[in-house]
């Protein structure tokens, strides 16, 4: 298993779904089976696809930036900065697990929202 190819792929994927193309992204980085554990998204890479063309359709602009990719076995984990409409900021982290093929079957997720004050003066990220 090569770790920092899975580091790779996993930004490549995220990114591309969330810029708009998720079934590319299913195409080149997602194995034959994809369980979800975020409750907003049905298992399979269909659902994916459905919720990222939505989350598309309604919120056109948007970024993320990658804040750090950590690797091990066959687990990659993002961390990332992201803002959307009117200024809307979030810190995600997601998990994904890969097989042997080095393809996408799993996925996790955690979303904070960024807010206004802080009792300190460090980033969320």
């Amino acid at each position: 298993m090569d770790i920092q190819k899975n580091k790779e792929n996993a930004i490549a994927f995220y990114k591309m779904a969330y810029e708009g193309n998720p079934t590319k992204a299913v195409t080149l980085y997602v194995g034959d089976a994809y369980k979800q554990h975020n409750p907003m998204v049905a298992d399979g890479p269909q659902a994916f696809i459905d919720y990222f063309n939505r989350m598309q359709k309604e919120y056109p602009v948007k970024s993320m930036d990658f804040v750090r990719s950590v690797a091990e076995g066959d687990l990659v984990a993002l961390h990332t900065h992201q803002i959307w409409p009117d200024n809307d900021e979030y810190v995600t982290m997601d998990f994904f697990r890969f097989d042997t093929n080095g393809k996408i079957v799993e996925h996790w997720d955690s979303i904070q929202q960024i807010p206004d004050t802080s009792n300190n003066n460090n980033t969320m990220y």
